[in-house]
């Protein structure tokens, strides 16, 4: 199981990989908006610093067509590294790009996947990672978690070394269906990872712990002190 950050905000990155077991960070041109004006290969290269070489960056390429894609896929890596895995979207173009790519041995994430059929096709074109919209696709009233399943299935059928990276996650809830459902891995915001602890009854048991141990012990007393 692969926990990712979808983010690219620095301060974010280096609070959250101290925090949890991190496997990598995502992008895409959204994300990337909300940074503002950056310089963006040497942000990205800060991202790299932070999370180190054993964990995967993900950055998406944006042009449209199949020069395009390729062009910027080449910038990419000679201007981060070539550990990065490449954000393809999984239409005509970009799966015309994920074949010649995987041919290269370049790393791919297939992105932006709505249908069990998009999903099928960027794994028999060899893609590293599907990245399934969990979200947007339960808005489109497209089942995810029973999509997933299947690609799970598909996966396991032919034996793939292809993994699901859920995204596009609006609660906890949706995250546990993902992954529950055959997901390898999965991307989200920060603000998911926050929502899974603000549950109250998790710091009130802390505090209880406390309040028991005061009872024995003086207040502010810890085991290293005894």
């Amino acid at each position: 199981m692969e926990f990712m950050l979808d983010t690219a905000n620095l301060a974010d990155i280096k609070k959250y990989a101290e925090i949890i077991p991190l496997a990598g960070v995502t992008s895409n041109p959204s994300i990337v908006k909300n940074e503002g004006k950056i310089v963006f290969f040497e942000h990205m290269k800060k991202i790299r610093e932070i999370i180190g070489k054993d964990c995967s960056l993900h950055v998406q390429v944006v042009a449209q067509d199949f020069d395009g894609m390729m062009a910027d896929a080449r910038a990419i890596l000679a201007n981060i590294d070539q550990k990065v895995y490449i954000k393809v979207p999984v239409n005509e173009e970009g799966l015309k790009v994920i074949k010649a790519l995987k041919q290269e041995k370049i790393h791919v994430t297939a992105t932006a996947i709505y249908t069990k059929f998009q999903a099928y096709l960027a794994i028999a074109a060899g893609a590293d990672y599907i990245a399934p919209y969990f979200n947007r696709m339960e808005n489109l009233n497209i089942d995810p978690r029973e999509a997933i399943k299947e690609m799970a299935l598909e996966i396991a059928r032919t034996n793939s070394s292809t993994k699901i990276l859920a995204a596009s996650f609006k609660n906890v809830a949706q995250v546990n269906g993902a992954l529950e459902n055959g997901a390898q891995a999965a991307t989200m915001g920060t603000d998911i990872i926050s929502q899974a602890f603000s549950m109250p009854s998790i710091q009130k048991a802390v505090e209880d712990f406390t309040a028991d141990w005061e009872q024995i012990f003086e207040p502010g007393t810890k085991i290293s002190d005894l």
